[in-house]
């Protein structure tokens, strides 16, 4: 299996099981708002590198890499807030969605800062390191 398939099974599976947590949060007016918002989070990054493997340049996948890092970041928030409220116990289970959310971002942002520097610097322009 190539790369970018491992990568997309691993975006997939992630939001499967985030998915199935955020199922038994409960319907109150907090809990629907914070399921919703972890639903958008933890779905769009599989989308966005779908559409990042199909891109036309390697400053347009920087761009739409850059995407899918800045949706899994906002999983990284609304993860250890549904844990705190908490809307499911033990609140344990986030604990492997917590880890897998950290790998993730340090994927994502080791594999922009590499296509970037593949990118010739136009003159006077500065590279742009992400941290995770």
């Amino acid at each position: 299996m190539r790369l970018d398939e491992k990568l997309n099974m691993r975006l997939l599976d992630f939001a499967v099981n985030t998915i199935n947590l955020v199922q038994e949060f409960s319907k109150n007016a907090v809990g629907l708002h914070v399921k919703n918002q972890l639903l958008r989070a933890v779905t769009s990054p599989g989308a966005n590198y779908e559409e990042a493997c199909g891109a036309e340049s390697r400053r347009d996948f920087c761009h739409k890499m850059g995407i899918v890092l800045k949706e899994i970041k906002e999983t990284r928030y609304w993860l250890p807030l549904a844990q705190k409220i908490p809307f499911i116990k033990p609140a344990s289970r986030f604990d492997s969605s917590l880890e897998e959310v950290e790998q993730l971002i340090a994927i994502f942002a080791k594999s922009i800062n590499t296509a970037r520097e593949k990118i010739k610097p136009i003159i006077g322009q500065s590279s742009l390191i992400i941290e995770h």
